[in-house]
């Protein structure tokens, strides 16, 4: 089934100050981050735009737009979408595999007295793997995921059941664009939400009414 895109009317206030402080503090980190150079360590680590994050989320919560309170961020680097998240009252969850990165998040998360859980893995659940097509990356979608007792059962993320998340959120590369919808389209639950951030102050939200093929 395509996904439905939602229409974000985003609101341009101030975001809250708590959400503000995370900004901040994660905005010194980050300069430290790159100013070591490390950015050419991990290439694809690029944030987002937390104030319009913060905005789109609020929006979805405002308007009764989420099924419920679970927020999985893939790809999470500083966890900086995962902890305004949380700030809004979400149970957040971050997806990240790098090392390094995961330490830092955790660090941010911990400093800052978010209860934001880190989760160290790929954002592709085992048995999912992508590949180089026309247009972009192609999601391979293993052809059943069947435990002994003949029962379908959803991937997992480290205990994380995708089809508990209610709102996920990536910043993909431009090529990964279908392929984190039909990522999301496999393993999200009937209503839950994908927000994907598209650089430049752009920011799309999409939902589907039919749960995914392991649900």
């Amino acid at each position: 089934m395509a996904l439905e895109e939602i229409t974000l009317d985003l609101d341009t206030a101030e975001p809250p100050q708590e959400v503000l402080h995370l900004i901040s503090e994660a905005t010194k980190r980050t300069d430290v981050f790159y100013n070591a150079g490390l950015g050419l360590r991990y290439p694809k680590y690029i944030p987002s735009d937390p104030r319009i994050v913060c905005s789109a989320i609020g929006y979805l919560q405002e308007n009764s737009l989420l099924p419920g309170n679970v927020f999985c961020e893939w790809g999470c680097g500083f966890a900086i979408a995962s902890g305004i998240a949380t700030i809004l009252g979400m149970e957040s969850f971050g997806i990240e595999v790098e090392d390094d990165l995961v330490t830092r998040a955790t660090a941010l998360m911990s400093d800052l007295d978010l209860p934001v859980e880190i989760l160290q893995s790929d954002y592709l659940p085992e048995g999912f793997d992508e590949s180089e097509g026309v247009g972009g990356k192609d999601l391979i979608i293993p052809e059943s995921r069947t435990t002994r007792g003949g029962i379908v059962a959803p991937p997992e993320y480290d205990g994380l059941d995708p089809g508990e998340v209610d709102l996920f959120f990536v910043y993909p590369w431009p090529d990964q664009e279908e392929m984190m919808m039909d990522l999301f389209e496999a393993v999200a639950s009937p209503g839950a939400v994908l927000l994907m951030y598209l650089g430049d102050g752009e920011i799309a939200a999409f939902t589907h009414e039919e749960g995914g093929d392991f649900i």
